[in-house]
This record gives structure tokens, C-alpha cells and sequence, in this order.
């Protein structure tokens, strides 16, 4: 319930960023509107001596959110990819909470297993070894299966971690509907959207069965990718709360030395890790949308693995269209192209000027072109991006700013194999041949085959289709009630009032 009970969580938040030192640190990064910061401030300040102190030894924004826990830990995982909300150096900071929680005892481990698959974990496994990693909602053992010798990784829930997030989340809803309340300005990052989105993400994340179909859909995609592989579920001994895959050998992608010491071409592993994601998201509209160093590893053949199916990208044919085009515009510099390509998928409002924005994306774009590699950076030509599209009336695009995202990180994981690496001269191929396939005569005469396709099936009620579109356009429009902004500001002061009043009798 996203009552007012949910403003002791905010203030148990507040207090604690205030105490870690974080509170200023996230405000500026989040840019907020004066109504937001003073709110803030006051969850916070009052009841600093409320917050958790942390570990110390962390920056203050890590610090806080470690501190409040694994629902905490997985939002901020998930701001890492949107620094259309949080800003770039923030975005870039909050990557390293992939390994921010401990693991939890073997012995729950084992028991949440047994209850899951129905059988004793001797008899499934021949040996079951100690965490080999630690996230905030599930934790990694490697095994063996004891009736067919194959060595697996499996993973299991954290216990009542379903129930933890949903109270959390809870909260997380509350404080984006107050921030609606208090700033019109802020209503441009749809802060509610943003919760919606971690929600529903975090909703498959917590019923392992969905990120084993995501990593089944995903190897299905990939199966004949040269030089890219995924490891296969064990679809038997999976559960919602256990999921069993092929263990994937491999020399982890941060670790360039051993990569050096093993003889792999890192240059040319550098360049395959942004052409396959370019690849999986333009072809096949699905990606993995968290490829971070610990998510990837390099196999002894030099094939690139991939691992970790809880955050995945998804974009329809139309979309992954428009951001080709949106792509081969900024690398041919046809800044006029790129803004009609704005305005025709309705990204920028009709009553802004075309020829003024693509002015405005010509100053995004001529700054990276004619420099030495090692001083073109993806994540600032898409600060520059968020900024003249805020100018121009542009809302988020979540779908598109994950996918955005998601090529800044894999920019940062191929010039940590080679600093050298031009991420537009290693795109250009992809997507080239993406527009060549799929925006050419062959591609408008397929298009044209699913049109008739699917008017065919519809084709006996396309008369009473037609009349009814027709009797609702003449229909007189109904009035949408909007709900009052003082009803929101209204449970807050007196959610506040109870809380203020409680600590009051408890003091």
C-alpha cells in the first residue's frame, strides 16, 4: 500500500544519506528542482541520528545504499543505466555495486535448494562447492550433477528477498509520486516510470524461471554466432528459486593480464564485444543489457561468454529502425537526417524546428569526429545528447536510453582491452548492414508481404473494425479525472506529522 506508513522508510532513507554524507552528492547528481531538495532535507536532516552508519571505507553514495540494503543495492545497480537520471559520473560509480553484498550460509543455500527441487542435494549433486559470487538477490555455487558428471553453475535466491523488495519498492513509489507532486520540471524523467521499469525488472529477477527463459531466448538468438556463446540451462534442475547452467570455463574479462598471458588478441576482442551487442540489438531486438566485465568472460579458444540474464534489453522492429538510422546519421554526420528521424517517430514534438535541432545535433556530433580515438567518448557525446534533447521538449525513451546505456559500457569494456578502440569505425559495418537488410527494396517488399499477411487474417472484420473506430471518433471525448496534487501533499504532512509525533513519545 503506497500510503503514508511509507514516509518512516523515506525518512529512514533521508537519514541515512544525510548521515553517510550522500544526501548533497545525489541531490546535485540528480539535478533536483528546489521543492525535491528541500523535501529531501527535511526526511533527512531532523533524523540524521536514525541512518546507518556504513562501511566507512566507501564513498558516500556507495556507503548509503549498501547500508540500506539489497532493494537499495539493485536500484542503484539499475540508475547505473540511466544517466539521463543520475548523471554520467554517477551512473559510472554506481557500476560497482554489482559485488557490494556478502553471500549468505551455505546451509540456507542448500536447504532453499532442496525445497525448491524437491530432493536432497546429495542426490542431484555430486559435490556443491562454497559462493563463487554474491549479488544483492541471489548468490552462484558451482557443482557437478551426480547423474551425468556435466559441471554446473547454480544459483539460488536470497531468502526472503521477495518480500524485503516488495516493501522497499513500495517505498520507491511513494517518494517518485511526491516528486511529481512537488516538480513539474522533474515529470520529464517520469520518475514514476523509472520505479515501474526496476519493478518490473526486478519482478522477473526474483522468479529465476524468467531469466532461465532469458538466457534459453538469448542462446537461441546467439546459437550460430561465430566467436559468442551462451551457456544452456539446465531446464530439470531449475526452479523459481534455483537456476542450474552449463558452467562456462573462461578467463574473466577484467582480468587483462591473465587475457595477455593466455594469448588472446585483445584488440580484437575489444571491437567483437561492441559488434555483437550492435549485432544482437539491431538483428534481433533482444540484448544482454548489463555486459559488464564480471558478466562476460573469454572461453580458452577466445570465443566471448556471456553470463548474468537479469537485466535484458528489448526493443520492437520500428524502434530498432529508428535508432540505425539514428546511428548511420551521426557516423555519415547527416545531422539533418538524424533530426527528421527525431520528429518522424514523434521522439521530438511537431511544434519544435527541425532545422534548429539538427543544428542543435550537429554540435553533439562534430566535436567526436577528426580526434584520436583515445579522446572520443560515447558516454559524453550522450551527455550532450540528453541535454539538447531536454532543450527540445524530447521525454525519455527507457527503452532506448537501457540501449544507450548499455554502449557506454561496452565502450568501457573494449578500450580496457585496447584504449585505442574507435567505437564508430568498429559499429559502422553493423550497422551498415543492418540498414542495407532491413531499410533497402528487399526490406519494403517484406514489409508489404507481413501488411497483407495480417490483413488477410483480419480481413472478415475489418467492416465492423472500421465502423467501430469510426462511432469512437464521433463520440463525444470524456473528461480524464485528474487527481488533486493537495490530495498527495496531504498525506505526506500528515505522514510526517505521525512520524514527527512518534519519535516525539519515543524520545
Amino acid at each position: 500500500m503506497r500510503g503514508p506508513h511509507n514516509i518512516w522508510r523515506l525518512i529512514r532513507t533521508g537519514a541515512t544519506f544525510e548521515r553517510t554524507g550522500a544526501m548533497k552528492i545525489a541531490l546535485e547528481a540528480l539535478d533536483a528542482p528546489a521543492p525535491v531538495r528541500i523535501a529531501a532535507r527535511v526526511l533527512g536532516w531532523p533524523f540524521k541520528w536514525l541512518g546507518l552508519k556504513g562501511d566507512v571505507t566507501q564513498p558516500p553514495v556507495l556507503r548509503a545504499i549498501t547500508a540500506l540494503g539489497p532493494a537499495y543495492i539493485k536500484f542503484g545497480q539499475l540508475m547505473s543505466t540511466r544517466p539521463d537520471v543520475v548523471g554520467t559520473e554517477m551512473a559510472n560509480e554506481l557500476r560497482v555495486l554489482q559485488d557490494a553484498v556478502p553471500p549468505f550460509a551455505m546451509d540456507i543455500a542448500r536447504a532453499e535448494i532442496e525445497t525448491a527441487l524437491g530432493a536432497p542435494i546429495d542426490d542431484i549433486f555430486s559435490d556443491f562447492s562454497e559462493p563463487v559470487a554474491a549479488a544483492s538477490i541471489a548468490q552462484v555455487h558451482r557443482a557437478h550433477l551426480r547423474d551425468t558428471g556435466q559441471e554446473v553453475a547454480v544459483k539460488v535466491l536470497r531468502p526472503g528477498i521477495e518480500r524485503a523488495f516488495a516493501k522497499d519498492t513500495d517505498a520507491f513509489y511513494f517518494a517518485a509520486q511526491m516528486i511529481e507532486l512537488l516538480s513539474s520540471s522533474a515529470r520529464r524523467l517520469r520518475p514514476t516510470q523509472v520505479i515501474q521499469h526496476f519493478a518490473d525488472t526486478v519482478k522477473g529477477e526474483l522468479d529465476l524461471r524468467m531469466e532461465a527463459s532469458a538466457a534459453d531466448q538469448f542462446y537461441t538468438n546467439t546459437q550460430n554466432d561465430k566467436g559468442f556463446s551462451v551457456p544452456r540451462v539446465v531446464w530439470q534442475h531449475s526452479a523459481r528459486s534455483v537456476m542450474t547452467l552449463e558452467w562456462a570455463n573462461g578467463t574473466n574479462m577484467g582480468d587483462v593480464e591473465a587475457l595477455q598471458n593466455a594469448g588472446h588478441n585483445l584488440p580484437q576482442i575489444g571491437a567483437s564485444i561492441v559488434q555483437f551487442f550492435l549485432g544482437h540489438a539491431l538483428r534481433d531486438g533482444y540484448f544482454h543489457a548489463d555486459m559488464h566485465q564480471g558478466n562476460l568472460k573469454v572461453a580458452p579458444n577466445g570465443d566471448l561468454i556471456a553470463l548474468d540474464f537479469g537485466i535484458m534489453g528489448q526493443i520492437d522492429e520500428y524502434t530498432r529502425r529508428v535508432y540505425a538510422e539514428i546511428l548511420i546519421g551521426f557516423i555519415r554526420k547527416d545531422y539533418r537526417r538524424v533530426a527528421e528521424v527525431h520528429f518522424e517517430a514523434g521522439y521530438v514534438p511537431a511544434n519544435q524546428d527541425v532545422d534548429a535541432f539538427a543544428l542543435a545535433l550537429r554540435s553533439v556530433g562534430e566535436p567526436i569526429f577528426g580526434q584520436d580515438a583515445t579522446k572520443i567518448s560515447m558516454a559524453r557525446l550522450l551527455a550532450h545528447l540528453f541535454d539538447v534533447t531536454e532543450r527540445f521538449g524530447m521525454e525519455t525513451r527507457t527503452e532506448l536510453i537501457l540501449l544507450q546505456r548499455t554502449m557506454v559500457v561496452v565502450e568501457g569494456v573494449g578500450r580496457s582491452l585496447d584504449p585505442t578502440l574507435n567505437i564508430w569505425e568498429v559499429a559502422k559495418p553493423v550497422v551498415e548492414k543492418y540498414i542495407t537488410d532491413n531499410l533497402g527494396p528487399k526490406a519494403l517488399l517484406r514489409d508489404l508481404r507481413r501488411t497483407v499477411q495480417t490483413l488477410s487474417r483480419f480481413g472478415p472484420q475489418l467492416p465492423q473494425l472500421v465502423e467501430n473506430a469510426l462511432l469512437r471518433t464521433a463520440a463525444p471525448p470524456e473528461e480524464p479525472k485528474r487527481p488533486s496534487k493537495w490530495r498527495g501533499v496531504a498525506w505526506f504532512i500528515l505522514g510526517g506529522a505521525v512520524v514527527a509525533a512518534t519519535m516525539t513519545y519515543l524520545a
